[in-house]
């Protein structure tokens, strides 16, 4: 697993660094050609995407430091410190929705439309994030000695291991691919506006109940000890999502 991409002159470029780049970029220009296709104003829409990640990006940190009182209390500056890791996505996720929302009433975008647009980009963005966690040696899974287990040895890794681990950012990053041909292959049989991101919500919710079996949750977030608060997430994303999606179902009348 290697760490650095080949040098330019004297500039070193980290493999995890190039992946997070990835992650932002692409998903922007995808949203910018959806939001073409679909007749929304572009301008507004990346204009959007500016204010969805400074959203995300607060409230994957505000949650993870909301589970971490006790870190951040001993030494309060390290909240800023991003860079170190330590972001939570369904956090990310919840403030992003409630920004779009609010942002697309403030300049007349229709709300479950304009967050359509943006569901498959970031479910591929997400794809690219967890490659770039994965080379960059974060929270891989349970020890398992299989075909395809890796083993961290590098230094430069956040976590430097020996022993063989679970990929299981590499089973998140398959997992987002997957959804993501799924959400396009479903785009052309939408029946109402909120319906892409009510199939992810899905999506992600039961893929995260059978890829959390896999996690390391070495921060210890469990409930009584045995079931993980992010599967207890998951579980309650799916249920919701089914509610949305039965309801609507049954309110909008079949093509």
């Amino acid at each position: 697993m290697s760490i650095l991409l080949p040098k330019i002159g004297q500039l070193a470029i980290f493999v995890y660094g190039f992946f997070i780049a990835l992650s932002l970029v692409i998903p922007i220009i995808l949203t910018k050609h959806a939001a073409q296709r679909s007749g929304v104003d572009q301008e507004k829409i990346l204009n959007l995407c500016f204010y969805l990640l400074l959203a995300a990006i607060f409230g994957a940190r505000f949650i993870y430091v909301l589970l971490n009182p006790a870190k951040f209390l001993a030494d309060p500056l390290e909240i800023i410190k991003i860079w170190k890791g330590g972001l939570v996505f369904y956090g990310g996720i919840m403030t992003a929705v409630a920004t779009g929302f609010i942002y697309a009433k403030k300049v007349n975008l229709p709300g479950w439309k304009t967050i359509d647009l943006f569901v498959p980009s970031i479910v591929i963005g997400h794809c690219l994030s967890k490659l770039g966690c994965f080379f960059g040696g974060c929270r891989l899974g349970k020890l398992y000695d299989l075909p395809w287990a890796v083993s961290l040895i590098q230094p430069e890794s956040i976590i430097s291991r020996g022993a063989p681990l679970q990929s299981a950012h590499l089973y998140t990053a398959l997992n987002s691919l997957l959804i993501f041909s799924i959400l396009l292959l479903l785009r052309r049989y939408k029946k109402f506006d909120g319906q892409q991101f009510w199939v992810c919500v899905f999506l992600y919710g039961i893929a995260g109940l059978l890829i959390g079996i896999f996690h390391n949750d070495y921060q210890g977030y469990y409930v009584y000890g045995v079931v993980p608060v992010s599967q207890i997430l998951a579980g309650l994303m799916a249920a919701t999502a089914v509610f949305v999606l039965v309801y609507h179902g049954r309110k909008t009348p079949s093509d």
